[in-house]
């Protein structure tokens, strides 16, 4: 059962399109597993819709007819190089576990060691170089350094179960950190956790060794 969902402001910009793609990515991984979000987001999209229904016509400046005559008659430009397709390389996940739906189109690194227990990859976003999304990977019992964020830090948990001080998240949960938090997330004793997360700004780490590491990861 999920017990953390994002708030009405993280799907109103959701729904109102205005999220950065890494931001964007994550809350539709969790959107597409709950139903309560996913209820929530039509509510609020079809609120947006009646809105802008509502909206007082607009007056075209006068010369918008002429030029939309002359861009229909001007000739089209040339061909641009179609952009690559994102690789579908993806990290090994635990059996019976199954990626996003989200993630179709985006590509992954294989696991890289942060430290003891501890793996991440890498995820590109296609046609958003500057998304700072990538998967973390952490071994039963291990915990991450304490720490807080410069801007905002999604994660939705994708397998297992960490405890930061505040609560318990499981699979399917999601969370939202900025620096008013303050946590050490640590991954239950039952078995390891995988998480999917996006950073705006950075990650604060204590600690030189745990600075360092995290900005290998780009945290």
């Amino acid at each position: 059962m999920i017990h953390h969902h994002p708030d009405d402001g993280l799907l109103l910009a959701e729904a109102a399109g205005t999220l950065s793609s890494g931001h964007s990515l994550l809350v539709a991984s969790h959107v597409e597993g709950c139903g309560h979000c996913r209820a929530r987001l039509r509510e609020l999209e079809a609120v947006g819709g009646a809105m802008l229904e509502q909206l007082a016509p607009a007056v075209l400046p006068s010369q918008a007819l002429a030029e939309t005559l002359a861009a229909i008659d001007a000739p089209p430009p040339p061909p641009a190089a179609r952009p690559k397709a994102a690789r579908s390389s993806r990290p090994a996940l635990p059996d019976g576990m199954a990626w996003p739906r989200a993630l179709r189109g985006c590509s992954a690194t294989p696991w890289r060691w942060i430290g003891p227990g501890m793996r991440w990859s890498r995820v590109t976003v296609p046609f958003d170089a500057a998304a700072n999304v990538f998967l973390l990977r952490i071994g039963a019992g291990k915990e991450l350094p304490f720490h807080t964020h410069s801007q905002s830090e999604l994660t939705q948990v994708l397998h297992g179960a960490f405890h930061d001080g505040r609560a318990l998240f499981g699979p399917g949960d999601f969370d939202e950190a900025d620096g008013d938090i303050h946590h050490q997330p640590k991954v239950l004793a039952a078995g390891e956790c995988i998480c999917l997360a996006s950073v705006e700004g950075r990650v604060l780490f204590q600690g030189a060794l745990a600075r360092m590491l995290g900005s290998l990861v780009g945290m």
